[in-house]
């Protein structure tokens, strides 16, 4: 461009410079459109994939054992909360279903929208519970939690989660928007080419970064009442806290995750065995890394700190963290540096009446 200004005449160098920006704009255009295709593709082949099962099971006729196995009628749901390890959590379970012969299933929710219609809960839930082709099943997705009660049900599925440092989860978020990650680098991402710090937009009072923001996990447990969604709403954090305690099987830490995966495995064999190992050991296929991610100053900690939404979702943040520590005191031991999990530490006695 230094060259042409130097060879041609001021209108030819303008009318140079608005091509090279209208040629611009086309490529970002296109390169839009691909990525609109390519989400429509995907779906597309979701859908032809599922209406073949559904075909193959209508030809087949109904299974001969209508009812399944007590250790295959399983499903887990993980609700996964943006920018808490959820990639990488998830594509563990991708490594072991396989061999440990269960179904993964990825909830796509159009625009990430993590609260669905009433008829789409419907459909969900109809889905997830009778579903034997699919069963035992891992479902996860960006999707607020559901009670699966409220539907009539009989048996609910198993929820798990994982929760985040608040402001870490943001600041994570904020330059994932921007830079995306190394598990899919050549992806353009929604706030590409903004090249503000999280420092920056804070103290420009950006809305990237407003204390608003940070209101996502609890929202995320307290589930698909308007209430949860307002903002700084006490009851929803209440709400977040009670299903939490009574809906979750398990909801671990990202600072934590290696411990949150040993759990599992001791616990829900059936899905996770071999899961440590695969952490502690495996290609790492697994981990996930936001780019050109800087840690914020300790003035903006402390700004957002102040914020009445920092306060709460810290407080479902150290309640959550409370209650994994506690679960994890009683089922770990450590030895040598080492955790391991505890045998069977009860037995039955006193048994009546005496077989002869």
């Amino acid at each position: 461009m230094g060259l042409l200004r130097i060879m041609l005449p001021p209108k030819l160098q303008l009318l140079a410079v608005l091509t090279f920006g209208v040629a611009v704009l086309f490529l970002e255009n296109q390169i839009q459109k691909l990525e609109e295709s390519r989400g429509k593709l995907e779906r597309a082949i979701a859908r032809h994939e599922v209406r073949e099962i559904e075909q193959r099971h209508t030809i087949d006729g109904p299974r001969q054992d209508a009812t399944l196995d007590e250790d295959d009628d399983v499903v887990i749901i993980y609700n996964r909360v943006p920018k808490t390890a959820s990639t990488s959590f998830t594509n563990i379970a991708y490594d072991l279903c396989a061999k440990n012969k269960y179904h993964v299933l990825h909830i796509n929710t159009t625009k990430n929208n993590p609260v669905m219609s009433l008829q789409d809960q419907v459909r969900f839930v109809k889905n997830v519970t009778s579903w034997k082709e699919m069963k035992p099943g891992f479902y996860h997705g960006h999707i607020s939690y559901l009670d699966f009660a409220k539907f009539g049900v009989k048996k609910k599925p198993i929820y798990i989660n994982v929760i985040r440092d608040p402001i870490e989860r943001l600041v994570s978020y904020y330059y994932f928007l921007r830079f995306g990650d190394d598990y899919r680098p050549g992806l353009r991402r929604r706030k590409q080419g903004d090249k503000k710090t999280f420092d920056e937009c804070v103290a420009a009072g950006g809305s990237d970064c407003a204390p608003e923001k940070l209101w996502l996990q609890i929202p995320f447990f307290c589930g698909h009442s308007s209430e949860c969604w307002n903002v700084g709403s006490k009851w929803a954090l209440e709400q977040a806290k009670y299903n939490l305690i009574n809906e979750y099987f398990l909801v671990g830490v990202t600072e934590e995750l290696e411990d949150f995966v040993m759990l599992l495995e001791a616990t829900l064999p059936r899905f996770f065995r071999g899961a440590t190992e695969l952490y502690r050991t495996g290609k790492k296929s697994h981990l996930r890394k936001t780019t050109e991610k800087k840690l914020p100053a300790k003035e903006t900690i402390a700004k957002l700190q102040q914020s009445e939404i920092w306060k709460m979702e810290n407080e479902f943040y150290e309640f959550a963290l409370e209650q994994f520590q506690f679960v994890r005191a009683h089922a770990v031991r450590e030895k040598d540096g080492e955790l391991y999990i505890l045998a069977q530490n009860f037995f039955y006695e006193k048994i009546y009446p005496k077989s002869n």
